[in-house]
């Protein structure tokens, strides 16, 4: 059987403490790449390299999909399986996902490849960024829920306490999804921020529970275009950050209707667009 690799691996390490070294067991958190082919029309392509944390690898990749907006609806995925080419190692075959489309999808490969094998472009900026995200045929998102400050600053709280993995390691972002009452619905980790929010939308895709109209997500890191993009095409209106977020990511925002959370800790926040979503007991001054 090969050997599938884990979210941690053990190492030894010397902690140096008042000029002392000892040595000692540690964990940390996995880093592997996982390479993402798409199969249509009876052929496979690579479409993407990322570098992950093993672990829910169907749902980084289901997600990943819906995210770029190859997929839409967990019926275009006719199967996710790990690779079975025989001149792979055992240990890489569990780091290649092949996604076989739904008979009949149409994947536009050449835009596709224009767009993950390109590494620098001219003439790129921002607002083609945006643009394009217009093109995708992506609408604002619906209204959603309004939520108390009081819920919101108690999300962080919930979600440390269930980064089983982040406690082990202290090495990985996360990806909590929640509900309108505060309730964790569902967590993903890994060392990349894209992939713990891919993780947790793939899930979402296949329990068919997108769009996330009535949700909130929380992030542990700062909040970028990509993941603002991500959580647009889930038709999420509040995602929230517990760093800052970029330039970008506060246009997007502010253009497709979603609220923008950053700095989301120790009991305070800013509001960055959407301001009208949270309850507030006065208004802002």
């Amino acid at each position: 059987m090969p050997i599938r690799p884990g979210g941690r691996t053990r190492v030894r390490v010397y902690r140096v403490d008042a000029g002392q070294a000892l040595a000692r067991p540690d964990s940390l958190a996995t880093e592997e790449p996982l390479e993402i082919r798409i199969e249509t029309t009876g052929r496979a392509f690579r479409l993407a390299v990322t570098m992950r944390t093993p672990g829910q690898d169907f749902d980084l990749a289901a997600g990943f999909l819906h995210g770029e907006g190859v997929v839409a609806s967990a019926g275009d995925i006719r199967r996710l399986a790990y690779c079975a080419d025989a001149e792979l190692t055992e240990e890489e075959r569990f780091n290649v996902v092949t996604v076989t489309l739904r008979q009949g999808l149409t994947v536009d490969l050449r835009q596709l490849e224009r767009h993950f094998f390109t590494t620098s472009a001219c003439g790129v900026c921002g607002k083609a960024s945006l643009d394009q995200l217009d093109l995708r045929g992506l609408a604002p998102v619906k209204d959603g829920p309004r939520v108390t400050p009081e819920l919101l600053t108690s999300l962080p709280a919930t979600l440390r306490a269930a980064q089983g993995l982040f406690e082990e390691t202290g090495g990985l972002h996360a990806a909590g999804l929640f509900d309108t009452q505060g309730r964790l619905i569902a967590l993903r980790e890994d060392v990349g921020r894209h992939n713990a929010l891919d993780k947790l939308i793939g899930w979402a895709l296949q329990e068919g529970r997108l769009p996330l109209s009535e949700h909130i997500v929380l992030v542990s890191g700062r909040a970028s275009y990509e993941l603002l993009q991500k959580g647009l095409a889930a038709g999420l209106p509040i995602l929230c950050a517990v760093s800052a977020p970029s330039s970008l990511a506060v246009d997007l925002a502010r253009r497709f209707g979603m609220t923008l959370v950053g700095f989301l800790r120790d009991g305070r926040f800013n509001v960055y667009t959407g301001l009208e979503r949270i309850a507030l007991a006065e208004g802002p001054t």
